[in-house]
């Protein structure tokens, strides 16, 4: 017999769940309730850990939110989220409803409008973990296995990676026991893991990510950031109130001290805040898609409006020079992370609304436009490959595959950013500069470097910020494009 056989199982107090019409009130609920767990499990962990012994096993579960729909009515096809397709009754296990307050209250409000039925506020049968339950107190420390005297998942429920997959974004999660389907794209356990994960990662609480993200590969466009989120907290009128780096280090006036770490984090972030999230994150993921694929896993829990990748690349094309601009209007994907999960046969189409406000971004910090505007961009395929020297490959090969695709760039990053994009349903593209052109003799040596970086990344960094300030002004239904969405989707955004 096992410890497990001879402790009573404690959990907070039951609750009869409650039907809301005001998405509001029902964000507020799954609070108290999601406090209350929470509470519940840090207080018990604390005496755990004071007295060295387990008087009782404890658990505490996570809130969930559903809907029953029993009417075959059309919902407004227009809209790419907040609605279901059939009827029956949809769950969805919620985690943070503080962090997601806003994000919730506009996804349980268009389902209350569209259906015409109340949203259930309950408990689900999901545990949560001790690891994500003390997460958010950074006075409390989960000891490794060993180091106390019984074995910690004897007393507390720990991370269960079956509920931690991604099943549901894949389009390959069947319906729960209960005969439920699933509401939103993530279950409560898969998006703490990812919330830990960007903690470690980052450096950075996820509290300070905003909805319109930029990922780079090269440290000089942080430092340009960091010059321009100066200047912008020096405006009064620019709406951003905040900059924050690793560490959560934090400024409000344009010469505050932001003092670095001394070793900095795997792929740093850096936000630029306003005060409705509606600002811009920097992330710094480096070289390599293995980089780009781990970011945006975890990113995408956050339900970003869009992320777009500005960094440099390989131009493909004699007519191109250093330093232009390259707007990806196709991906050649050659980078391997994703095969298992989307398969290089699935195409990842442009988005318009995206396009749009990239080109438009160029032509208004360039001010170039029209024919003009040719000079120095041009639009194509950008291949995306997980061998950073391809060019000392037998060039029969690679040069032909481009060639055949027409490809106009070449980078390690912007497909993978793309097509996670894609599979997680958030708005995606990608503006590189030309660095350097291998094919044609040109290579990335230190001194091109240093005048190249000098005088291009400023423009492709404010050109990557007047983007996502265009992309702001549009309605998030109109961000959310329906090509994003499968068959069969989720009502969560």
């Amino acid at each position: 017999m096992n410890m497990t056989d001879t402790l009573t199982t404690l959990t907070p107090h039951s609750h009869e769940p409650e039907l809301f019409t005001d998405a509001a009130e029902a964000v507020t609920r799954l609070e108290e309730l999601y406090t209350e767990a929470t509470g519940f499990l840090l207080e018990k962990f604390n005496e755990t850990l004071q007295t060295g012994r387990a008087a009782a096993r404890f658990r505490a579960y996570y809130p969930e939110v559903r809907l029953t729909v029993t009417s075959h009515r059309k919902a407004d096809s227009r809209l790419a989220f907040g609605h279901v397709p059939l009827p029956g009754t949809y769950g969805a296990t919620i985690t943070r409803p503080d962090l997601f307050r806003n994000y919730l209250t506009q996804q349980l409000g268009h389902l209350i409008r569209n259906h015409g039925v109340p949203v259930q506020v309950g408990i689900s049968d999901t545990p949560i973990p001790v690891h994500f339950a003390v997460a958010a107190n950074p006075d409390v420390n989960v000891p490794q296995e060993g180091v106390l005297d019984f074995p910690l998942r004897d007393v507390f429920d720990v991370p269960d990676l079956a509920s931690m997959n991604d099943d549901i974004v894949n389009g390959t999660a069947v319906a729960n026991p209960d005969g439920s389907l699933h509401l939103a794209p993530f279950t409560a356990q898969r998006v703490d893991y990812s919330l830990a994960r960007l903690a470690h990662y980052t450096a950075t609480s996820a509290d300070h990510f905003q909805n319109h993200v930029l990922f780079t590969n090269y440290q000089f466009y942080v430092d340009e950031f960091e010059s321009v989120a100066r200047r912008m907290l020096a405006d009064p009128n620019s709406g951003y109130c905040e900059f924050v780096g690793p560490g959560n280090t934090a400024i409000t006036t344009a010469d505050g001290d932001l003092p670095a770490l001394s070793k900095l984090p795997q792929m740093p972030s850096y936000h630029l805040k306003r005060a409705d999230g509606q600002g811009i994150t920097l992330v710094n993921i480096g070289v390599g898609p293995s980089n780009a694929k781990t970011a945006t896993d975890h990113i995408a829990v956050l339900r970003p409006h869009a992320w777009l990748m500005v960094g440099h690349c390989a131009g493909l094309r004699n007519s191109q020079s250093l330093g232009d601009f390259v707007l990806a209007h196709a991906y050649l994907r050659e980078d391997h992370v994703l095969d298992d999960d989307l398969p290089v046969w699935v195409p990842i189409p442009a988005l318009a609304e995206i396009q749009i406000a990239l080109q438009e971004a160029v032509a208004e910090i360039t001010q170039l436009d029209g024919f003009e505007l040719k000079r120095i961009m041009r639009t194509g395929t950008v291949a995306t490959i997980d061998n950073r020297n391809w060019e000392l490959r037998d060039q029969s090969g690679p040069v032909q595959r481009l060639s055949q695709s027409r490809a106009i760039a070449l980078d390690m990053e912007s497909a993978t950013i793309a097509a996670n994009g894609f599979r997680f349903r958030v708005p995606y593209g990608t503006l590189l500069c030309v660095s350097d052109k291998p094919l044609h003799g040109e290579l990335k040596l230190p001194g091109m470097a240093t005048d190249f970086y000098r005088t291009q990344v400023a423009s492709h960094l404010l050109i990557g910020i007047c983007a996502m300030e265009k992309l702001r002004e549009m309605p998030l239904e109109r961000i959310h494009s329906r090509k994003l969405r499968s068959f069969e989707e989720t009502a969560f955004l």
